[in-house]
């Protein structure tokens, strides 16, 4: 489990392809305080490492991960929030995510409201009875704040505002018109809508 707050970006430093992709990514951790086999959520796709060295470690990416994340996440160069999975006591400052990709949104339009900024998102019609204004949603990995929700015949759209600090200390603030994310709704909306389908039976 994590908390969607970003500790390090880390960079994607090459990709290997093998039967599965092999991707390692520098970061600032100290990584002789990384397990073998721990998790760490590669911009909110927890993965697992399976090799490491000083300022370095590895994770091995499948094609169903590939194939269900943003378009080009997994290129040399690449900028990646990490996060590692939180531990007993460890304070809960954003919300509870799993690490596990609900699906891919595509930036709108990105404008400066003072020193924050707004992002408007479209998202598939699958994914828009999990958002609601004021709740809870991880992009790619941040745990940001749902500030409107626009449905649509075909799609829906949904804002957030950014503060300066979370724009330096996560890749949000380079994000760009276009650009895909991946998103994880928040896992009380996911059993709240479960609980309703078998309600409704």
């Amino acid at each position: 489990m994590f908390t969607g707050i970003v500790t390090d970006i880390g960079t994607i430093a090459r990709v290997e392809s093998r039967g599965d992709t092999r991707v390692v990514i520098d970061t600032a951790y100290d990584t002789a305080t990384v397990d073998l086999g721990a998790s760490i959520a590669c911009s909110g796709v927890c993965l697992t490492v399976v090799d490491k060295g000083p300022g370095w470690f590895a994770v091995d990416v499948s094609g169903e991960t590939i194939s269900r994340t943003a378009t080009d996440q997994w290129i040399a160069g690449r900028p990646l929030n990490l996060e590692r999975a939180m531990k007993l006591g460890d304070e809960l400052g954003g919300h509870i995510v799993a690490g596990h990709v609900d699906g891919v949104a595509t930036v709108l339009s990105v404008d400066a409201v003072g020193d924050s900024i707004r992002i408007v998102f479209a998202v598939p019609p699958a994914l828009a009875p999990f958002l609601a204004t004021k709740g809870s949603i991880t992009i790619d990995g941040v745990s940001l704040t749902v500030n409107e929700v626009d449905d649509r015949d075909d799609t829906t759209h949904f804002a957030v505002n950014v503060i300066p600090h979370t724009q330096v200390a996560t890749t949000i603030g380079a994000i760009r018109q276009g650009q895909s994310v991946n998103i994880e709704i928040d896992v009380l909306a996911r059993y709240l809508q479960r609980m309703e389908h078998y309600r409704g039976r």
